[in-house]
């Protein structure tokens, strides 16, 4: 006899952010400002998924976020998908596009920048080259790998 239940409770409303890389959902969390929220949030770390092995999901009661918030979440889950629900229901499902500019979320890992000795918010531009992603510094014109900018 087999048994198909959740691992996940319904949503009722609000947003499910699915297909994160299970070791980025603590970073989707804090490039999204989830962390000090009041709304009930529901997460899920290494969830079997036949596409990635494992995966991450987070649920956010009545959260729903503009497409430029979500596209953060491209930086470090490209594949992630976005479900929008409303009465128990799927009412939308959103692609993530990468973000042109990342501003005020990464940090420059060259320690002569600017931006690490002065109180000045990073800038900086998202470069795609062989599926890796990087960000250029708008002040010191170094890059950045994804993985340490966070």
């Amino acid at each position: 006899m087999t048994r198909k239940e959740l691992v996940v409770s319904a949503l009722e409303n609000g947003t499910v952010l699915d297909h994160i890389p299970a070791d980025n959902v603590y970073r989707a969390l804090d490039l999204l400002n989830l962390k000090n929220i009041a709304n009930q949030i529901t997460i899920g770390i290494n969830l079997n998924s036949k596409a990635q092995g494992r995966k991450g999901i987070i649920k956010i009661e009545d959260k729903f976020f503009e497409d430029e918030e979500l596209n953060k979440l491209a930086l470090i889950a490209p594949q992630a998908t976005v479900n929008v629900i409303r009465d128990f229901k799927v009412v939308e499902k959103k692609k993530l596009s990468m973000p042109k500019e990342v501003v005020g979320i990464a940090k420059c890992r060259n320690p002569k920048c600017v931006t690490n000795h002065q109180p000045i918010q990073t800038r900086f531009a998202t470069i795609e080259k062989d599926n890796n992603i990087s960000l250029l510094c708008h002040f010191c014109e170094k890059s950045t790998d994804i993985k340490h900018a966070f």
